[in-house]
């Protein structure tokens, strides 16, 4: 069977995440939506995404197919269940679509469908402050996932620990002299990973392949570093995609960061404010503030931003797309892609200028800036211009 994950109607409730990237790509817990997916289905999977991001993330079509909705995490229940689904079938949770069987150039019309309820319990990620907020249950059910079965290379003998049956520790990975508490979840260290040290980790944890935690790094859990990140100073409940770096002081809590992030030294997240009211954050779907209904939630940052060294970033802070923050002071709190400034006030940081950036970023990685990439961020330049004042 050919396997399909599509946005849903998530999609616009999770930018500026999927400016740049479909549902599927988004990583919570250990892995990505996708390889969730993939490795409870035991196939590859391809994407119904924005027309365009579907040159970098294709869809591959075959005669008879199974389409997936990405905003819901898989369990064994709920994959066995879509594997049997037939023609004309479908499983909805309350009046959303999970899955549902399609053939090629079929005309979808639910009516017209066996559609089955799902009444069990099923992880969704439907907003932004989800991918954090959830993240310790995600961590959970991916470490049993990853770890079931199989032996965790030796902890060094250098290193401070407790409830060492609920860490993992991947091939060549290094860490000595640090202090990991599992006793509240477990820590999942990745393939040639480094843990340096003097750091504090209390789980549940998670450092992604070739992630790094800095020297004297103070953890505490529903923690997800992506693979190339490196983090140091505090930080709590947070989720990097991966290859942004968090590489000093300074404090990150209940926030997210997207890809080819970067914080300055000494930059400081509020997630929390003054009055412990619950937070509003910036929505993309109303062009408002939305309830999260959360006491906590601190900066959401999408691909590609930077910030200066000594930073501020108010509760509830959204960061949109290759912004670049820095300067004394607040900044607002939704700052529009392709922002130049901060709590002075915005100008607009050109594609030219922001692609220069990109390019050196990622060859330091030595990847390449390509030219699908170019056109994704030329079309998000494209369409964040009216929250831009120019």
């Amino acid at each position: 069977m050919n396997y399909i994950l599509f946005d849903g109607a998530s999609r616009d409730a999770l930018l500026p995440f999927t400016f740049t990237r479909p549902v599927a790509e988004i990583r919570i817990g250990i892995l990505t939506i996708r390889e969730k997916w993939e490795k409870y289905l035991g196939y590859t999977t391809s994407t119904v995404t924005e027309e365009y991001l579907s040159e970098k993330f294709p869809m591959v079509e075959l005669a008879e197919n199974i389409m997936i909705n990405s905003s819901f995490l898989p369990s064994e229940d709920l994959v066995e269940r879509i594997k049997h689904l037939t023609a004309n079938q479908a499983i909805f949770y309350q009046e959303e679509p999970i899955a549902f069987h399609v053939k090629e150039d079929q005309e979808v019309d639910f009516k017209s469908y066996e559609v089955f309820q799902y009444e069990q319990k099923v992880l969704t990620v439907k907003n932004t402050w989800d991918i954090f907020s959830k993240n310790e249950e995600a961590i959970n059910q991916d470490f049993v996932l990853l770890t079931s079965g199989r032996e965790s290379q030796p902890i060094p003998a250098s290193n401070n620990v407790i409830a060492p049956e609920h860490i993992f520790i991947e091939e060549g990975a290094k860490l000595e002299f640090t202090t990991l508490n599992a006793s509240n979840g477990p820590i999942y260290i990745g393939k040639n990973a480094e843990i340096m040290e003097g750091s504090i980790i209390r789980g549940p944890f998670v450092l992604c392949d070739h992630a790094a935690v800095k020297m004297g790094a103070k953890i505490y859990g529903g923690t997800t570093v992506g693979p190339y990140s490196k983090v140091g100073g505090e930080v709590t409940n947070s989720v990097i995609f991966g290859y942004s770096n968090k590489g000093h002081d300074g404090y990150l809590g209940n926030s997210v960061l997207g890809e080819w992030c970067n914080l300055g030294a000494d930059t400081n997240t509020s997630n929390l404010k003054n009055n412990y009211a619950p937070v509003r954050l910036w929505s993309y779907e109303t062009e408002g503030f939305a309830k999260t209904g959360l006491q906590f939630c601190g900066l959401m940052m999408g691909d590609h931003s930077k910030c200066g060294i000594n930073t501020m970033f108010n509760t509830g802070t959204v960061v949109g797309v290759s912004a670049n923050v820095f300067g004394s002071g607040f900044p607002r709190n939704f700052i529009p892609s392709y922002s130049w400034g901060g709590s002075a006030g915005f100008t607009t940081f050109l594609t030219k200028k922001a692609f220069e950036v990109a390019k050196v970023v990622m060859s330091r990685r030595k990847l390449e800036f390509t030219e699908e990439d170019e056109k994704i961020l030329e079309h998000v330049f494209e369409q964040t211009k009216r929250w831009r004042k120019e």
